[in-house]
């Protein structure tokens, strides 16, 4: 069974820009199924196309199940189906313990938005936090990704 647990954070703006950190990779998806119990996910990430399937979950942990898929069929699906969905340079900027943060700068209707999330092996485990770390919003719905794609968020209005 595959299982997502996530805690996700807005980011400091100022100190975020400052930071010297790696290239990023263009992320564009899309929402098949939109739903509050569900979500199907399909997703151009640079050169790769995924179809991911997510299932409701309790406190920071989720069912979720992700599958490479030819990005040309990711492309047509977001083409032909014209599926709501957001756009994003996702960095990756790893961490002593050996976790990973993702830092997704939002583009288009979200965009100025920057939403850091770790991705972690059990709920309570530990882990650094970066200066450039904001506010917690894992457990606020606004936040995820499918409800960014339905109700843009600009961080003037947070």
């Amino acid at each position: 069974m595959g299982v997502e647990i996530e805690r996700k954070f807005l980011v400091d703006k100022k100190l975020w820009y400052a930071l010297d950190k790696p290239d990023g990779k263009h992320y564009r998806q899309g929402y098949l199924l939109n739903g509050e119990d569900r979500v199907v996910r399909i997703r151009v990430a640079g050169d790769q196309g995924f179809i991911t399937v997510k299932g409701a979950g309790e406190a920071i942990t989720r069912l979720e199940y992700e599958y490479e898929i030819p990005k040309s069929d990711v492309q047509e699906m977001l083409y032909r189906f014209k599926p709501e969905g957001t756009e994003k340079i996702r960095y990756r900027i790893p961490e002593d313990s050996g976790l990973v943060w993702e830092v997704d700068e939002f583009l288009g209707a979200n965009q100025g938005l920057i939403v850091a999330e770790i991705e972690l092996n059990f709920e309570d485990q530990q882990f650094s936090r970066p200066d450039w770390l904001g506010r917690e919003v894992t457990e606020d719905d606004r936040y995820s990704n499918s409800s960014l794609a339905l109700r843009p968020i600009v961080p003037n209005s947070e």
